[in-house]
């Protein structure tokens, strides 16, 4: 024994070196270990407990990289000879304990066998990791997402901040979890609620993930110290999962668990266009009532979807995305209050969608009675959105029904949504910018008119834009910023991070016929109302664009955006592009 001590303690003065300073500067009670890492920073307490600082180089948010995920395998190793009493993974960073896996390894990647060997290799640092000699914890605060979660359910204890939110969110990516997450989570919760998870890729608050068995403990950040001494002694109570949940894993129950999710998930998605919530209930039915064969088919399941087609399409999606994000990097909207004038159903839901988003809103239309039905949809989407009382409560407050446009004035932000037509929305900029700040941005929704033609005879056409969002707006993520060549270079940019701070992507495009995306979309729906005209059925027409993929046919899809709308954007892009007659 006194051997092993002395060679405990030589292992552990080799690592050690002089507290670092600066930004990096420790607390007196733990000092830094040298590893020669690059991404990690690593110390150790006169409790003889280690902590892991996962700080990833060169990035505002940690993901579980190859290179993260062989450092933490160095350091398991080294501090396996120290025989630290205890190790605690948590993050440097604000945003979050960990966002993911590294999206960027998965470009290209369509080899399935070396696609295997890469994540078996991932799978055994995590079961050394839960195979620690000593009481393992994750501190987790911000995020903790997909492969970021697949590690802290490798750690003994889970213990997290209430600004924590823990999901699966792989499914989105055409994934399923494929670091043993589709097992090891299976251990402590509800099985079916933690398939639902997985299925839906959503995010839990940390509360919800306590009662879900994710978290042992909530605890704030000035007694995460504490918490960490209780694991280490056993006096923190590992989360229970539900006595029940043995039986939910029996092989008639997941059959029939199974049957029902396959038959929920075929009602919003194809198998043939969208295999990973497939690929999972499958795993599920046929495997798991067994950790062993869920760990053997986890691997090839996952190496098979990301080698497909809707992976890869979807990993190129989630690139595109991030490209439009980076629009708004460094930018400041300088926008708190909102005005909408127009409260239709385009402009009732921007007005809403704002105020769901933090943002103080009035919303302007000629009586109050036209702006009822709007205040009764921004219910609905408070409720569905924000789901605790006080923050619905909060949002409707933030809305202001306000007929004479009293709000004009205090706004930083004013958006015209009135119909398509230009005598109409010149009068409304007249009134406007009679009343408006000087310093104030104007912004229309046209989806068609030029931008040069709506801005003739405005005094500050420099803060004229046009932010053209889609139906409904609640759902779909794209804002295109419309830009001219009189618009200023800060408005243009307040405009983009105005966009990216109401959480839509801001897409910046020249004011051109149909800009961007009316472009693309008229001519596929005026050939699909052409087959209609010459006799085709319109539900043979959407059933077709459907099984080709597309969340709703182009019939039902003109329908919703409305027919004169329609009409109005072809007539203008055969104007404007001298094409062949609508």
């Amino acid at each position: 024994m006194r051997d092993m001590n002395a060679a405990r303690k030589a292992a552990l003065e080799a690592l050690t070196v002089e507290p670092l300073s600066g930004t990096d500067q420790l607390p007196a009670t733990r000092k830094p270990l040298k590893m020669g890492l690059k991404n990690w920073r690593v110390s150790i307490g006169d409790d003889e407990v280690a902590w892991a600082l996962l700080d990833k180089k060169g990035a505002s948010a940690n993901t579980l990289s190859e290179g993260v995920i062989r450092e933490l395998d160095k350091i398991l190793g080294e501090l396996k000879k120290t025989g630290v009493k205890g190790l605690v993974l948590r993050s440097a960073k604000t945003s979050g304990f960990i966002a993911g896996a590294e999206i960027g390894d998965f470009k290209a990647m369509r080899d399935e066998v070396k696609i295997a060997d890469r994540l078996r290799e991932a799978l055994g640092v995590l079961d050394r990791l839960e195979q620690f000699p000593a009481p393992t914890i994750a501190l987790i605060h911000g995020f903790c997402l997909g492969g970021g979660l697949e590690l802290a359910l490798a750690c003994k204890f889970r213990i997290a901040r209430s600004d924590a939110r823990l999901g699966f969110p792989e499914v989105l990516l055409g994934l399923h979890p494929g670091l043993a997450g589709t097992w090891r989570i299976l251990r402590g919760s509800n099985p079916l609620q933690a398939m639902t998870l997985m299925l839906t890729g959503r995010t839990l608050r940390a509360k919800a993930a306590k009662n879900a068995g994710l978290v042992d403990a909530l605890v704030e950040e000035r007694h995460f110290e504490a918490a960490v001494a209780a694991a280490v002694s056993g006096r923190l109570r590992q989360a229970r999962r539900p006595w029940y949940a043995p039986l939910l894993r029996l092989g008639p129950v997941r059959r029939l668990s199974a049957w029902q999710m396959r038959r929920q998930t075929a009602a919003k998605a194809s198998p043939e266009h969208y295999p990973a919530p497939f690929a999972l209930i499958d795993l599920w039915r046929e495997h798991g009532g067994s950790d062993a064969a869920m760990r053997k088919m986890e691997t090839p399941s996952f190496a098979r979807l990301l080698a497909g087609d809707t992976a890869q399409n979807l990993v190129r999606v989630f690139f595109l995305r991030e490209r439009l994000k980076s629009f708004a990097k460094g930018a400041q909207s300088g926008v708190s209050r909102v005005h909408v004038i127009g409260a239709g159903t385009m402009g009732g839901d921007i007005a809403a969608w704002c105020a769901a988003m933090g943002f103080t809103v009035s919303l302007q239309d000629r009586e109050s009675e036209l702006i009822a039905p709007a205040m009764k949809r921004a219910a609905k989407l408070f409720k569905r959105k924000l789901k605790i009382e006080a923050d619905i409560r909060a949002a409707f407050d933030r809305l202001v029904p306000d007929v004479r446009g009293d709000g004009i004035a205090g706004a930083d932000l004013v958006i015209e949504v009135v119909p398509e037509d230009l005598k109409i929305k010149k009068a409304v900029f007249k009134d406007v910018e009679a009343r408006m700040r000087d310093d104030a941005i104007l912004a229309t929704n046209t989806s068609s008119i030029s931008l040069e033609q709506l801005a003739k005879g405005l005094k500050k056409p420099e803060r004229f834009v046009g932010l053209h969002f889609f139906n409904p707006v609640a759902r779909m993520p794209l804002v295109e910023v419309v830009t001219h060549a009189k618009l200023a270079g800060d408005a243009r940019a307040r405009a983009i991070a105005f966009t990216h701070a109401m959480d839509r992507l801001p897409l910046p495009v020249r004011s051109s016929p149909g800009f961007l995306v009316n472009r693309a979309l008229t001519p596929y729906l005026q050939e699909a109302l052409a087959c209609y005209g010459e006799g085709t059925k319109a539900e043979t027409i959407d059933a077709a664009a459907e099984r080709f993929g597309m969340p709703m046919g182009p019939i039902e899809l003109a329908d919703q955006v409305g027919l004169d709308v329609c009409l109005h954007v072809a007539k203008v892009l055969k104007r404007d592009l001298k094409g062949p007659a609508a």
